[in-house]
C-alpha cells in the first residue's frame, strides 16, 4: 500500500538532506522519537507502533527514512523537485501489503498528517 502527502511549499532537496535529519527528528515528526543510540544514519527510535531502528539515507530529490524490524516494512520519502509534484514537498509512504487493517490505516494516516504539519511548520518558520 502506499500513501502520499504533498505540501505545496518551495524548497530545495540539499535543504531536506541538509536539515531534515535524525538529530532534529521533531521537525520531521511528534510521533516518533529517539530512545537510544543515534548518529547520522540511523537511530533506535519509539513511536506509536512501538521501538525500531529507524535508518535514514539520502536519495535523489531528499531522503528515505525506514523502520528496519518493522513486519510492515513501513518506508516513507521525503522529496521534492520530482514528481508528482516537483514544486512541493512530497512525502510518500509504503508498506509491502496490499490490504491492512482499518486501525492500521488510520495510524499511518494520522502519522502523515503529523509529518505535514511539523514540515509545513518548519519550511514556513525558515524560509
Amino acid at each position: 500500500m502506499e500513501f502520499f502527502r504533498i505540501i505545496k511549499l518551495k524548497t530545495q532537496d540539499k535543504i531536506i538532506q541538509d536539515e531534515l535529519t535524525i538529530a532534529n527528528l521533531e521537525y520531521i515528526s511528534n510521533e516518533i522519537f529517539v530512545i537510544g543510540d543515534q548518529n547520522k544514519t540511523e537511530a533506535n527510535i519509539g513511536g506509536i507502533w512501538g521501538e525500531f531502528t529507524l535508518t535514514r539515507n539520502l536519495i535523489r530529490g531528499g531522503m528515505r527514512f525506514a523502520l528496519v524490524e518493522c513486519p510492515n516494512a513501513l518506508t516513507w520519502t521525503i522529496t521534492t523537485g520530482i514528481n508528482p509534484d516537483p514544486d512541493a514537498i512530497v512525502i510518500h509512504l509504503t508498506i509491502n501489503r496490499q490490504q491492512q487493517k482499518e486501525a492500521f490505516i488510520e495510524e499511518i494516516e494520522e502519522f502523515l498528517d503529523d509529518q505535514s504539519s511539523c514540515l509545513q511548520e518548519y519550511f514556513n518558520k525558515n524560509s
